[in-house]
C-alpha cells in the first residue's frame, strides 16, 4: 500500500479549500441572488453615500423608508392669499372745469376705507388702450332726436378711436343688440350706428349689465369705458338696478351717461332712470351730461374724448386687504391746488 506523503497530503487540502472559497465569492457575487445573499461591497471614500438615505439610483425596498428633507414641500399647509393690484383711473379738472395735466405723484393720495396706501403705479397720462362700448338708445321715447344722435355718435367714433383701441356699437329698446363687434374700422362703425333700427321699451339696466359684460371678456390691461346715451326712461329691463351697478363694479368699467331729455320739466317724466344711472355713473367714476338741445352731443362727446386722453392712472396693493366679495370705499384726492377728483367710488374684493 502506496503512503502518500505529508506534503502532498497538504497542498492538496490547500488546492481544495482555494476553489471551495473561490466558489462562494462567486455564488454572492450572481445577481439572480436576492439581496440578502449578496457579497457585501467595501466601501469607498470616493463614491461614499449618505447612511441614513438611500442610494442614488436605487429604488428603496419598503424596509428602506424615505426621509424627505424638512424643507422638500415648503407650501404644504400654506394658504395661498393673492393679492390683486387694485387700479383706479382719475380725471382731475380745475376750477373752470378743464383737465389738469401734469400733477406729479406726490400730489396724489389714494385712500381704501379710510386708510392711506402706497401707489405702486403712476401714469400722468395713461397709455393703457380704449375698449367702448358706445350703446344708443332706440326706444320710442327716445326716437324723436335719434337722428342727431346717431350723426353726433358717428362723429364721435371717427375722433375718438387711435391706434390700438377697440370700439363695438350697440342699440338697445326692450333688448339689447351688438349692431358691431369691436374693431377699429372706423367707416363701418359709423355704418352700424346709423344702421340702429327703432325700438318699443327702454331696456337701461339690461344695456349696463350686458354692455360691462362684454368689455371684461376683452382681457386685462385695457380701459373699459361704457358712453350710453338714452333718455334714461327705464321700462323693460329684466336686470334690477342693484344687478347692473354690480356688474359694472366687478368689471371696472367706466361709465359716462348722456340723458336726452324729451320733457324738460321733471314733473312731466319718470325720473327714477336718471337717478339709477346718476348712481351707478358716479360709482365707476365716469361722468353726467344732461344737453338741453342735440347740438350740445358734439360738445359733450369732445369733453368725453378729451377726458379719456388726460386720465391719471393710479395703482396700489389693499393693505389691509379686505374680505373676499366684498365692497371696498376708494378715495383719490389731490392734495394741492384747488381740483376736482372723479374715479371709481368702490371696488369688489376677489375670493381669496
Amino acid at each position: 500500500m502506496t503512503s502518500t506523503p505529508p506534503r502532498a497530503l497538504a497542498a492538496a487540502v490547500a488546492l481544495l479549500a482555494a476553489f471551495f472559497a473561490a466558489g462562494l465569492v462567486f455564488a454572492q457575487d450572481k445577481p439572480d441572488r436576492p439581496p440578502w445573499a449578496q457579497k457585501p461591497k467595501p466601501a469607498s471614500n470616493s463614491s461614499s453615500t449618505d447612511a441614513t438615505g438611500p442610494t442614488p439610483g436605487i429604488v428603496p425596498t419598503p424596509t428602506q423608508p424615505i426621509s424627505l428633507p424638512e424643507d422638500a414641500d415648503p407650501q404644504r399647509g400654506k394658504i395661498k392669499v393673492k393679492v390683486e393690484l387694485v387700479n383706479i383711473l382719475a380725471s382731475v379738472l380745475d376750477d373752470h372745469n378743464r383737465p389738469a395735466p401734469d400733477l406729479p405723484v406726490e400730489a396724489f393720495q389714494v385712500y381704501e376705507e379710510g386708510v392711506a396706501q402706497k401707489i405702486e403705479v403712476f401714469e400722468s397720462e395713461t397709455q393703457l388702450p380704449l375698449d367702448l362700448a358706445l350703446m344708443i338708445d332706440s326706444s320710442l321715447s327716445a326716437n324723436k332726436e335719434i337722428g342727431f344722435e346717431k350723426e353726433a355718435a358717428a362723429h364721435f367714433i371717427r375722433q375718438v378711436l387711435r391706434p390700438g383701441d377697440r370700439l363695438s356699437v350697440f342699440g338697445f329698446d326692450e333688448n339689447v343688440t351688438q349692431i358691431a363687434a369691436f374693431s377699429d374700422n372706423v367707416a363701418a362703425l359709423q355704418a352700424a350706428v346709423r344702421k340702429i333700427p327703432p325700438g318699443a321699451g327702454t331696456s337701461i339696466y339690461d344695456a349696463v349689465l350686458l354692455g360691462a359684460k362684454a368689455l371684461e371678456r376683452r382681457g386685462e390691461d385695457r380701459r373699459r369705458v361704457i358712453i350710453l346715451v338714452t333718455d334714461a326712461g327705464e321700462t323693460t329691463s329684466t336686470s334690477d338696478f342693484d344687478a347692473a351697478r354690480k356688474e359694472a363694479v366687478r368689471s371696472d368699467v367706466l361709465l359716462y351717461t348722456i340723458v336726452i331729455r324729451p320733457v324738460k320739466n321733471e314733473s312731466g317724466r319718470n325720473t327714477a332712470g336718471e337717478h339709477a344711472l346718476t348712481t351707478i355713473t358716479e360709482t365707476t367714476g365716469g361722468d353726467m351730461f344732461f344737453p338741453d338741445t342735440p347740438p350740445e352731443l358734439d360738445v359733450i362727446f369732445d369733453l368725453i374724448d378729451r377726458e379719456l386722453r388726460t386720465q391719471y392712472r393710479l395703482a396700489y396693493y389693499p393693505t389691509p386687504r379686505g374680505p373676499a366679495n366684498t365692497y371696498r370705499k376708494v378715495e383719490v384726492k389731490v392734495l394741492n391746488g384747488d381740483y376736482h377728483v372723479r374715479s371709481r367710488k368702490t371696488y369688489l374684493t376677489g375670493a381669496q
